[in-house]
């Protein structure tokens, strides 16, 4: 179920064209139909208000101004798990290196 803070890719017919996220889902006086804030994640990012059937929040299509439009909500891919450490030996031994973190803040600073 589509909800507040998911990411939506945005289908324009039948084509992705930009991805969005859900700020607010707040009931239209019609039943079954809702406004939809969505803050496109574009350049320059903006806040576009959509009233649309929930069923178009689940990823129905619909049209807008005569043209099809979709949501498809995106969900980030799973991690891939790490190899689990063969045996020990010269080969698999870790490297240790003089890495440093450096502060992004302690940049600002200077």
């Amino acid at each position: 179920m589509t909800a507040i803070n998911d990411i939506v890719l945005i289908h324009y017919e039948d084509k992705p064209l930009v991805f969005a996220r859900i700020e607010e889902i707040l009931a239209d006086h019609k039943p079954g139909w809702y406004h939809v804030r969505l803050l496109m994640l574009q350049v320059p990012v903006q806040l576009v208000t959509w009233i649309l059937r929930d069923a178009y929040i689940e990823g129905e299509p619909f049209t807008m101004n005569g043209k099809r439009m979709r949501l498809e909500r995106i969900t980030a891919p799973a991690q891939p798990e790490a190899p689990a450490d063969p045996a020990p030996g010269p080969q698999s031994a870790k490297k240790t290196s003089d890495a440093k973190v450096i502060s992004l803040a302690d940049l600002k600073k200077k």
